[in-house]
């Protein structure tokens, strides 16, 4: 069974962000707060931890399309081949922020993430609690939307009620207050222009 833990929002403490990063080293999956929807999450450089998050959502793990989120630009960098100055302007511009950005992937993507597929989704989220802990981590997290089981509430937004729903099937649930309920905008930067692949929270 799942650990419930509070973390604030605003200023997240260190002690429940160290409790989730150990989380995470150990191989665990996670449920936490983004700027859009609450997300489930694991550590890139865990395997058994990428598999087991596959089979909470149903699908297979070469199949998946999956996001990293980073910390900040720089972090991109370390995980994408270079892009033109105008994609960089779009996305300094917008991030933080709800977007996800489709870029080449380089080889500091893990083998077992990026199998066939030569492109990553890339969030930084403006959410503290995500953010922080990816900082603390010391690399991205692999993250894709929480969807609702049972399609009552296709995005669940009550940390009780998705600790209550999915505890036995993840590791840890960050309560970081309600989440929201509209998705990522999705921009395809490996086209000339970017494409815009699904309207979410963002505007493009």
């Amino acid at each position: 069974m799942a650990v419930l833990i509070k973390i604030h929002p605003d200023n997240p403490d260190a002690r429940g962000i160290k409790q989730a990063v150990e989380c995470l080293k150990d191989g665990g999956v996670i449920i936490f707060p983004t700027d859009t929807v609450y997300a489930l999450g694991c550590d890139i450089h865990q395997h058994k931890a990428a598999e087991k998050l596959c089979k909470i959502k149903g699908v297979q793990l070469e199949k998946s399309n999956f996001s990293f989120i980073c910390y900040d630009l720089s972090n991109i960098s370390d995980y994408t081949k270079q892009f033109d100055r105008e994609i960089y302007k779009m996305m300094k511009s917008s991030l933080p922020g709800p977007f996800t950005y489709i870029l080449e992937a380089n080889g500091n993507v893990p083998n077992f993430f990026k199998f066939k597929k030569k492109t990553i989704g890339i969030r930084v989220p403006d959410n503290n609690i995500a953010r922080e802990l990816v900082l603390a981590l010391g690399n991205p997290i692999m993250s894709t939307s929480l969807h609702d089981d049972d399609g009552i509430f296709e995005y669940p937004t009550h940390p009780e009620l998705i600790f209550e729903q999915f505890g036995n099937k993840v590791d840890m649930v960050i309560d970081g207050d309600l989440g929201g309920i509209e998705v990522s905008t999705i921009i395809d930067c490996t086209t000339t222009p970017p494409t815009l692949v699904r309207q979410g929270k963002g505007t493009f």
